[in-house]
């Protein structure tokens, strides 16, 4: 149920987008508020109900600095309705959404998890990479896990790439036979 809404509200902020031809900086704000919703203390002070919604803008507004007021507006109603969670799928629908209006239709999914964040540069060249491997156009998916401890784990489609330390150390502790339990 909750894809439908996901995927409502991330067509309507993409029709609002192409109409005031704001594509870009409305894909650079959804990022922001994902990125920052992430924040679980924010996340938890934001989603209680015994903090006033005013207070709740006040940190929004504080938080996200310079975003489009519309924007603005969306994460305040999400607040409101008690589906700010959702924020990280609206930003993913309306990347797909982007990506099909520029002609990248057909591009593959490739679910990235790391244990820390990617930068902009960063995901760039994952894609590149990843791009190359698969012979077709991926939009990324990133998710941050600390229990990776290093390197990356990439899903795409039905098949897996794990290049995680953690998986590596899995790898060892078998081959000396569990040692060390």
């Amino acid at each position: 149920m909750a894809g439908v809404y996901v995927r409502r509200y991330a067509q309507a902020v993409f029709g609002m987008a192409l109409e005031q031809q704001e594509l870009n900086a409305w894909q650079s704000d959804l990022r922001k508020i994902a990125s920052m919703v992430r924040d679980e203390a924010l996340f938890a002070l934001l989603a209680n109900r015994e903090v006033s919604f005013d207070e709740k803008t006040k940190v929004l507004s504080e938080r996200l600095g310079e975003i489009h007021p519309m924007a603005l507006k969306l994460v305040s109603m999400l607040v409101a309705r008690g589906r700010l969670g959702m924020i990280e799928d609206i930003s993913d629908e309306y990347q797909q959404l982007l990506d099909n209006y520029r002609g990248v239709e057909g591009a593959e999914i490739a679910e990235v998890t790391t244990a820390i964040p990617l930068d902009d540069e960063e995901r760039l060249k994952l894609a590149q990479r990843i791009t190359d491997m698969v012979g077709k156009p991926v939009v990324l998916k990133t998710e941050v896990d600390p229990s990776v401890i290093g390197g990356v784990i990439i899903r795409i489609g039905d098949k897996l790439i794990d290049g995680s330390i953690r998986s590596k150390l899995t790898a060892l502790r078998r081959e000396l036979g569990g040692v060390g339990k």
